[in-house]
């Protein structure tokens, strides 16, 4: 039994919530649909202990021969009520999967926005020893506009006010990059030049940013792939792989 990965880009991996997944005894199955495509989606559930949908460079609305049947297994998942994670790209496909809508910034939001928890992230158990306001890695040109029916906001930034959600009993979305760690946020940040523009800074600006509030969101980054492989993925499920 594992857990299924769908990867978007090359500088889109696992990072830190891979390296606590396989230090707590998870398998995982990564699909590189950039470079395989459709192909490389499971044909079913059988055997899945849950799916981390991951970031990349493409927007929900696009065509890409992947983009319908990873949504239709996003779905399946949540239905069956197996733990499903999505980050940026991925956030927002589960989102759009079960419902709710999708589309552009104003202006896009990249570097270490401030993402404050409201009451149900404060108490939310996912989101244990999370700073109720802490800084976060971000970079998106999209974001969520709607949430499905029932899904609940637990946080936002200035910028995004739907930075982390979540669905029913397993379904976690986060738009930031908790995942990341420093050297995926220098290449994240190594964008064209043209997001730079739009989202109205240097990389200069970002990596000084980012230096400034490292340590912290390090912290909470590292508590949260902590709680994630402690709490969200069935025990019992694990046991019996």
């Amino acid at each position: 039994m594992a857990i299924i990965v769908f990867q978007h880009s090359e500088r889109g991996g696992l990072g830190r919530l891979g390296a606590t997944l396989r230090d707590h005894g998870f398998k995982l199955d990564i699909r590189r649909l950039d470079q395989l495509g459709a192909k490389a989606l499971p044909a079913d559930l059988d055997n899945v202990h849950g799916i981390i949908s991951l970031g990349g460079p493409q927007n929900v609305g696009e065509s890409h021969d992947w983009m319908s049947g990873e949504a239709d297994l996003l779905r399946q998942a949540h239905a069956r009520q197996l733990p499903v994670i999505g980050i940026c790209l991925g956030a927002q496909m589960i989102a759009s999967a079960l419902g709710g809508e999708v589309g552009p910034m104003d202006k896009p939001e990249l570097g270490m926005p401030i993402v404050s928890l409201n009451p149900g992230g404060q108490t939310e158990t996912m989101l244990g020893g999370i700073p109720w306001d802490c800084p976060q890695f971000s970079t998106h040109g999209y974001e969520i506009k709607k949430l499905p029916v029932g899904a609940q906001a637990l946080g936002g930034s200035k910028q995004c006010k739907i930075q982390v959600y979540r669905a029913g009993i397993r379904t976690y979305g986060f738009q930031y990059h908790p995942e990341a760690d420093m050297e995926m946020i220098r290449t994240y940040t190594a964008a064209d030049g043209k997001f730079l523009e739009r989202a109205g800074v240097t990389a200069e600006q970002v990596l000084a940013d980012t230096e400034k509030h490292y340590e912290m969101f390090a912290r909470a980054a590292d508590r949260l792939a902590v709680n994630l492989a402690t709490y969200l993925f069935p025990l019992s499920r694990k046991l019996t792989a």
